[in-house]
């Protein structure tokens, strides 16, 4: 039996505090996108031709014995009556999906990602017949053909095989075709809204005051994700261009974060804790059993049995120390102690788990 003992105690600071770290100075447009400015997602249904003998089964996929019936019959060609012969395994049918950027025009090319739908086991080589792409409101925004590529590729023989990546998903670079734009006005608005991917409210007062700064006073925070930028009169594609490339020093919450599957530990450089000492101690008990023969003594009576001898061993590992943080250490000072004490990424997600539990982590701990 192994068990690992944490033990948290609080002591009086007797180091001085840690400094501040600096944040990183970076462009409003990394952070922060224009509300209205959006990509729309299309998918569309379709047919994957050319495939070596690994398609579908038309025996169990019935929507693609359908659907190619359907495709043969739109091209003059009726076989009805012989749908129960078609054997081909050289066809699939596919989900096509691909994301409509903001601002595409018509004849732009945009990416698709062709994924099987039925039995098909390998989409590699193969090629997607013309396939409509809808958005949400059932409209057609593009059309998707052309030569699938693929990453992945799959072999076996007759006791084993081998398969890399995902070869029932496949690419199709500039695959597509737009044939309806989404309309984008931005510069018949007069009021513009900046929605920050991370919300946080400081952040959002450094953006307002560093624009109201450089190009006059035209924004103002309505909550923590999102400024309103005033641009009455003003060039908005312009103005909007310069406000990208400004400089701010974005805030974010203290967090630390734990994916215990993985043993990962990743923590921002806001994270401060109180002053805390921390001890690391193993004990382990070794159970052994070694069972002995006793045999009884010539021409006597007895007979042999089996005795139990058991020897038991204790560590309780003395050779770990004793560590001591200073009230409020930075990130390098928390992570410093813990490797001081010779604990692992694991031990150290308890150890973590165990300083909030005491109040002493003065940061949100969030366990994935």
């Amino acid at each position: 039996m192994r068990a690992t003992l944490f033990f948290l105690l609080l002591a009086l600071s007797v180091l001085p505090t840690a400094s501040v770290a600096v944040a990183e100075s970076v462009r409003i447009k990394d952070i922060a996108d224009v509300e209205g400015i959006r990509s729309n997602q299309l998918i569309g249904y379709g047919l994957v031709v050319g495939l070596n003998g690994s398609g579908d089964r038309l025996n169990n996929s019935v929507f693609t014995r359908e659907t190619l019936i359907s495709m043969l019959e739109r091209l003059g060609v009726n076989i009805r009556d012989q749908e129960t012969k078609l054997q081909t395994r050289d066809i699939a049918a596919v989900m096509v999906t691909a994301e409509l950027p903001a601002f595409s025009h018509n004849g732009s090319h945009i990416d698709v990602t062709v994924s099987a739908a039925g039995d098909a086991t390998d989409l590699s080589g193969g090629t997607l017949l013309v396939t409509p792409l809808m958005a949400a409101d059932g409209d057609v925004y593009a059309v998707a053909q052309g030569q699938l590529v693929s990453s992945a590729f799959s072999a076996k023989g007759a006791a084993a095989s081998v398969t890399r990546n995902i070869p029932t998903s496949a690419h199709i670079a500039n695959g597509a075709i737009v044939e309806k734009e989404v309309p984008v006005s931005l510069g018949a608005q007069s009021v513009l809204h900046l929605s920050l991917r991370n919300p946080d409210l400081t952040t959002a007062e450094r953006m307002a005051n560093v624009i109201n700064a450089n190009l006059g006073d035209m924004a103002s925070v309505e909550d923590p994700r999102t400024v309103a930028l005033s641009l009455h009169g003003a060039d908005v594609m312009g103005t909007l261009g310069r406000i990208e490339d400004l400089l701010i020093q974005p805030d974010t919450r203290a967090t630390v974060v734990v994916d215990e599957a993985s043993g990962t530990i990743v923590m921002g450089d806001n994270v401060r804790i109180s002053t805390v000492a921390i001890a690391q101690g193993n004990l382990t008990i070794q159970v052994n059993e070694t069972p002995v023969a006793s045999q009884p003594g010539p021409f006597s009576n007895g007979q042999t049995a089996v005795l139990p001898r058991t020897s038991i061993k204790v560590d309780t590992g003395a050779g770990k120390r004793l560590g001591i943080l200073p009230a409020g250490p930075s990130l390098r000072d928390l992570v410093g102690g813990l490797n001081a004490l010779g604990v692992g990424p694991r031990d150290m997600i308890s150890i973590l788990q165990t300083i909030k539990a005491a109040g002493a982590l003065q940061a949100d701990l969030v366990v994935r």
